[in-house]
């Protein structure tokens, strides 16, 4: 049984950007930047794609990383996850979403620790909103948590609100960093919905699955950066990104 595993869910069929695994940034795939990423501090024995599809199981494959074939019912990627769970032996397994190139994979290194010292949470990564963000934007998924760093809500609208416009105290918001990690009993427990929750379905966040199942969530700050390819249009930004901190 391995320690950790790292799963990696792509899937070619997206509404808002097609095919967007093997989409190009600076002439490498998307899919790619974020194994090579996890490849800098973890073994390829311990990193897998997690994919419904036969082009981006062999493109996988052809790059020597490994790969697994899951439904085409999957729901979510973490149902992708709990299908991998089933097929590969691990203490922890860590989602990290296939459309982060900028991951930090010391970050999934720091997740992995929390989990190891809070096995009865899921473990989630947070970091705070930049100023080249617009917290406002639904394709960014807002957390509040407590002092604790345990999750209170997450959620597409802007939390917390502001009821007096003009205040005087300006707000840091926080988003989601999407690396989790989970036990195998985590992952049965999700995997049991043959459909989304109330509130997942709603918001389009599937962590909100194991709060509405009464799951303690456990974020983790994470380092500034990261920024999720939700659009064709955000290919730009990553790259301009990525090539700052090249220059670095």
């Amino acid at each position: 049984m391995l320690d950790y595993l790292i799963v990696i869910p792509a899937r070619i069929r997206s509404s808002r950007f097609p095919a967007k695994p093997l989409a190009k940034i600076n002439g490498k795939e998307l899919i790619l930047h974020v194994l090579d990423r996890c490849n800098k501090v973890f073994d390829k024995k311990k990193i897998v794609v997690a994919t419904d599809s036969l082009k981006i199981f062999n493109f996988v494959k052809n790059k020597n990383y490994q790969s697994v074939l899951t439904s085409v019912k999957c729901l979510t990627g973490t149902d992708r996850v709990s299908e991998v769970s089933n097929k590969i032996n691990a203490k922890i397994y860590v989602n990290v979403q296939g459309d982060e190139p900028l991951i930090n994979p010391k970050d999934i290194k720091k997740i992995i620790s929390v989990k190891k010292k809070f096995k009865n949470y899921i473990i989630c990564g947070a970091t705070k909103i930049s100023k080249n963000e617009n917290p406002k934007s639904l394709s960014i998924p807002k957390v509040v948590f407590n002092k604790n760093l345990d999750m209170i809500y997450m959620s597409r609208s802007i939390i917390p609100g502001i009821k007096v416009k003009k205040s005087s105290k300006k707000l840091q918001y926080w988003k989601q960093v999407c690396i989790y990690a989970f036990t195998k009993q985590d992952l049965k427990i999700f995997g049991k919905n043959k459909k989304k929750s109330y509130l997942e379905k709603i918001e389009d966040i599937e962590i909100l699955r194991f709060l509405e199942k009464e799951k303690k969530i456990k974020m983790v700050k994470t380092k500034k950066g990261t920024i999720a390819v939700d659009y064709p249009r955000d290919i730009k930004m990553v790259e301009k990104l990525i090539k700052k901190n090249e220059k670095r």
